[in-house]
């Protein structure tokens, strides 16, 4: 019985301009393959996990974000006495197909059911006109850099100051 050695491939993940090691037999064995990779030290701090999905381009090993997710242990260090959260989850449409997203925002002081409402409506609309015309690397870019999170802080000081505006998942849909 022979056995294959397996070898190391580097895998370029271009979104945070990193490359990681992969173990296979070969590189072809390694395409479509899922990898978890934890991002809490380049994030300093914030608590992420991301899934990748390899896929050779112009024969290298590329990375492609499947999902971005805030873990709990970090939202409950942010949550504190005496004020309101508010989460709500969809699916925006961008260039390339659709992300289910899931914001999470933490006011300042307790606030009343119709300013949470107001707050997740327009923190919808904000993050559905920010991501209808990017594709889906530029979507999970603008999360990883927190680009998209003070945009919709920026447009909901207006109603309510937050003290935390943050997107929990991003995840890609599955096109069956």
């Amino acid at each position: 019985m022979i056995v294959a050695k397996k070898k190391a491939f580097e895998v370029e993940i271009p979104i945070i301009r990193q490359s990681i090691q992969a173990l296979a037999v070969n590189q072809d064995a390694l395409i479509g393959r899922v990898i978890k990779i934890d991002l809490t030290r380049m994030m300093k701090g914030k608590n992420l996990d991301a899934a990748l999905v390899i896929r050779k381009e112009n024969d290298k090993l590329v990375g492609e974000f499947l999902y971005i997710k805030l873990l709990p242990t970090f939202i409950r260090r942010m949550i504190r006495k005496s004020i309101s959260y508010v989460e709500d989850s969809f699916e925006a449409k961008g260039k390339e197909g659709t992300i289910i997203l899931k914001p999470f925002l933490i006011t300042r002081k307790r606030v009343h059911n119709s300013v949470r409402r107001a707050l997740r409506n327009r923190a919808k609309e904000t993050i559905m006109e920010f991501t209808k015309d990017k594709s889906n690397n530029d979507i999970f870019e603008s999360i990883l850099d927190g680009s998209m999170q003070k945009e919709v802080s920026v447009n909901l000081k207006k109603i309510y100051p937050l003290a935390f505006s943050e997107i929990r998942v991003a995840k890609l849909k599955r096109q069956n």
